[in-house]
């Protein structure tokens, strides 16, 4: 069920949001801070979206990521077919990687990652994706009391590798030249 409507967080710069069903067309659009989880999305998700990090743990409609230049999304991709409605011309697709550590290190905070403040959007955005994305969604449970969210943690290693990152090419490149100048500094 639709829960809330068309262009929310539009324009959205820090913060974090948590929807239990499914947001309208335009979510997320020119997001440049916020982190969001949303149970579904309708056509044109996080066009033109410049930061800040969107977790979808449903179906998206056509055109997702459409002018998308910054920030990363995460995709739950059930069927196999997201490809098909994701606009690829500024954007490359890749699996969420599993963390050796990660279970290590949810059982080491007793499993509680959701009560460790703001997620970190600022933080390196070509690496740590799956600890990122458990929790965002551990926190959209924690705050939401979402079904579909505990279905996800409760069989995360069957989900964890239907989830598709969504990173914009350029913003990569220049995360990785920026981090290689920081390396170089660093090292003098």
């Amino acid at each position: 069920s639709i829960i809330v409507g068309n262009t929310v967080l539009y324009g959205a710069t820090e913060g974090e949001a948590y929807f239990c069903g499914v947001a309208g067309e335009r979510f997320a659009v020119r997001n440049s801070g916020v982190a969001a989880v949303v149970e579904g999305v309708g056509d044109h998700g996080c066009e033109y979206m410049t930061g800040g990090i969107v977790v979808v743990i449903g179906q998206t409609g056509r055109n997702f990521a459409a002018g998308m230049s910054g920030g990363v999304a995460y995709v739950l991709d059930e069927v196999g077919d997201f490809a098909e409605r994701c606009n690829m011309a500024m954007v490359e697709l890749e699996p969420v990687p599993e963390e050796d550590d990660l279970m290590e290190k949810l059982l080491h905070h007793g499993g509680d990652l959701d009560h460790k403040g703001r997620v970190d959007v600022s933080g390196d955005m070509t690496s740590h994706d799956e600890e990122r994305l458990y929790q965002l969604i551990s926190n959209h449970v924690h705050y939401t009391g979402s079904v579909r969210g505990r279905e996800i943690l409760d069989n995360w290693a069957t989900f964890r590798p239907k989830f598709r990152k969504i990173m914009p090419v350029e913003y990569r490149r220049a995360l990785i030249e920026m981090e290689r100048m920081r390396m170089g500094v660093a090292a003098e």
